[in-house]
């Protein structure tokens, strides 16, 4: 059967799980940490350290884009990216950030908002000489964000690059490397029937890190 193309004909029930309050951690780490490890597990979920990552630029003006997830833990979500790429500047002129897991196939999503820093350089280093040899040289190639004449110009600086390497090690480039979204705010959501979906939210004060429900 075809699918419907009028988008609000388009219905889901959510049935997938719960999120009770029993058994919640104090804080927002270990519950992450454990829907990232049960998405991972899932041959169903693509790219299941896939985050939509939003910024806001100097004037105001929102963006989001999808990036991958490369470092979670209790100190945040690490992203990498070219330090001269829209988002880093964006960024560099306003270091807030807000990003969402969405996890489809288990009905749900995690999102995260707080400031972001870069990470410190030995940690871009360790994670760019774990990249694949490809990804190392499209690093070296590639002027994120800017306009380029054609995919030929990209393939030609590719090929630059894979010349001057050689067999050589590739190091990481001084104008790429990691950010740390360290989160004041991280949203669970478990979707629920009838559209009462289970929200928990985890929220920094003074004190530490305050849970409490919202409504759907």
């Amino acid at each position: 059967m075809a699918r419907m193309s009028d988008p609000a004909a388009l219905r889901v029930s959510y049935e997938h799980g719960r999120l009770d309050d029993d058994g919640l951690p104090d804080a927002w780490p270990p519950l992450l940490q454990a829907w990232f490890a049960t998405a991972a597990a899932d041959p169903a979920v693509r790219e299941p350290n896939a985050i939509q990552l939003a910024t806001v630029d100097a004037a105001g003006r929102p963006a989001v884009r999808t990036v991958l997830a490369k470092a979670i833990d209790a100190r945040g979500v690490v992203f990498y990216t070219n330090y001269d790429s829209a988002k880093a500047r964006e960024l560099a002129a306003r270091p807030l950030a807000s990003a969402v897991f969405a996890w489809l196939a288990h009905e749900r999503q995690v999102r995260l908002t707080g400031p972001v820093a870069k990470v410190e350089r030995a940690e871009t280093e360790a994670y760019f000489a774990s990249r694949p040899r490809g990804s190392q040289l499209g690093a070296w190639a590639s002027p994120q964000s800017s306009v380029v004449a054609s995919r030929a110009e990209l393939d030609a600086r590719y090929a630059d690059a894979a010349a001057r390497f050689g067999d050589r090690e590739i190091p990481a480039p001084p104008g790429w490397g990691g950010f740390r979204l360290s989160p004041d705010a991280v949203e669970f959501w478990q979707g629920r029937p009838s559209r009462l979906h289970d929200r928990v939210r985890f929220r920094l004060a003074d004190d530490g890190w305050v849970r409490e429900r919202l409504a759907p």
